[in-house]
């Protein structure tokens, strides 16, 4: 069945169901599509990587298939996490494009595409032009592209540890579940002989995923995690996703910490050796947020939901370091990218800074309560958005991205899916009591 480019073009990137959506002819044809947008910038060779779900290495060589084909040599980075291609991209100075569904289950896959240097292409710079072109069809050269293949992981390993002082990391016991994604290629790489003494968590490569889906953000998917913690009395979980991106932390007690709290660690954290400097995070992060970087004498920037709202935001302010509450950490020094990996070596060496442990560090930014990203299926989105606007008219209000609403002691944010017909709520109040009857209150005006 041929690729259903409508489906699987995405706000960031392209994803989809394998042989329905995205088959390796679609792969061939969005690779000639992606040579020939980035030939525009002067690109003559992209780099090419793929995570380990089945088809990845069909579909990766189709897409550099495609490339070639229109002339633009092709970098074979072979098996990779996101991260890690953004770091080729970065060091080399080249586009790119990684074959993954990220956090998706089987039977699902991807790409993810940037510029030269990591610069992110999305919906609003670059794969709305790719889609028509590999739509059009083909356009090949008279000129074929060359082939080369390159190992990068050993210049990413150096390149993560050299966001930390590595004599400063105590023999912490760390737990990593990898989930058989690509954490667990790059996971044991990095870790390989520092003083972190490391249990690895379901270190295969198999995009089958055997044990549990590769998505941390489901609190099911961490029980694993939560469990060994205990049982080994360690100091710290880190669950990856898929493509290794994102990470979440579990503490010593096997409690999950949120992205926002992470957030905040990592802006403590690099604002104590950079002060003054300007940190991003996006507009559902918790009000802690913003006040840890105040207290650190930092710059706040608050952004819209998104990594190419974060990375622009980055490169119009010079931003150290930006959050999102998700599990994207982005860095300035890794070309405005994100990397599950640095953000986990930063946080060890916080916590190492910290003899009282990750749950006491944690507990002096768990400040307020919240809701969590709540979704409700609703017939119109922006009619149910203008009606909770009219309702709380007499408070403080913006648009930065859907609706905030700030009402002292507590606030919320209403925003439309990009691709589905959901009305996402996130809402923070000082209490559990008070976020749950905030939400319901919040809620009434959807019907």
């Amino acid at each position: 069945m041929a690729t259903d480019y409508d489906a699987i073009f995405k706000a960031y990137d392209v994803r989809g169901t394998v042989g329905d959506q995205l088959d390796a002819d679609g792969a061939r044809a969005i690779g000639g599509a992606f040579a020939r947008f980035t030939a525009k910038s002067g690109a003559r060779a992209v780099l090419v990587g793929r995570d380990m779900r089945p088809e990845g290495e069909e579909f990766a060589a189709a897409f550099g298939e495609g490339a070639l084909n229109h002339g633009v040599d092709v970098v074979d980075v072979g098996l990779c996490a996101t991260d890690m291609l953004y770091y080729a991209s970065g060091k080399l100075d080249m586009p790119g494009a990684v074959f993954t569904a990220s956090h998706n289950p089987a039977g699902y896959n991807g790409i993810k595409m940037c510029g030269a240097s990591a610069a992110p292409i999305s919906s609003d710079s670059g794969l709305g032009a790719i889609k028509a072109m590999a739509i059009a069809g083909p356009d090949p050269s008279a000129r074929k592209g060359i082939r080369s293949t390159r190992d990068l992981l050993s210049g990413y390993v150096d390149h993560v540890r050299s966001f930390v002082d590595l004599d400063s990391l105590d023999p912490l016991l760390v737990v990593a579940d990898t989930a058989n994604g690509m954490g667990g290629l790059v996971v044991p790489a990095v870790f390989d002989g520092l003083p972190l003494v490391l249990d690895h968590l379901y270190p295969e490569l198999d995009g089958t995923f055997p044990n549990h889906p590769a998505d941390p953000l489901q609190p099911e998917n961490l029980r694993d995690l939560q469990d060994r913690v205990v049982e080994l009395n360690a100091d710290i979980g880190l669950a990856f996703d898929g493509d290794a991106d994102r990470v979440f932390l579990v503490d010593e007690t096997a409690r999950p910490v949120s992205g926002s709290l992470t957030t905040a660690i990592i802006a403590r954290s690099i604002l104590a050796h950079d002060p003054g400097a300007t940190v991003i995070h996006n507009l559902i992060c918790s009000r802690t947020v913003p006040e840890v970087i105040a207290e650190g004498r930092g710059t706040a920037v608050r952004t819209r939901v998104g990594h190419s709202y974060i990375k622009q935001a980055m490169a119009e302010t010079g931003a150290v370091f930006g959050g999102e509450h998700s599990g994207h950490y982005y860095f300035r020094d890794n070309f405005r990218a994100d990397s599950g990996l640095i953000a986990a070596l930063v946080v060890l060496e916080a916590i190492s800074r910290h003899p009282a442990g990750l749950a006491n560090l944690v507990s002096d930014l768990d400040r307020y309560a919240a809701s969590g990203e709540l979704n409700t299926v609703v017939e119109d989105a922006a009619v149910v958005i203008e009606r909770v606007a009219t309702a709380y008219a007499d408070a403080d209000q913006d648009r930065l991205d859907g609706l905030t609403v700030n009402l002292g002691d507590w606030w919320f944010n209403l925003r439309p899916s990009n691709t589905e017909p959901l009305l996402r709520l996130n809402l923070e109040a000082s209490t559990p009591d008070d976020v749950q009857q905030r939400v319901a209150e919040v809620q009434a005006h959807f019907a």
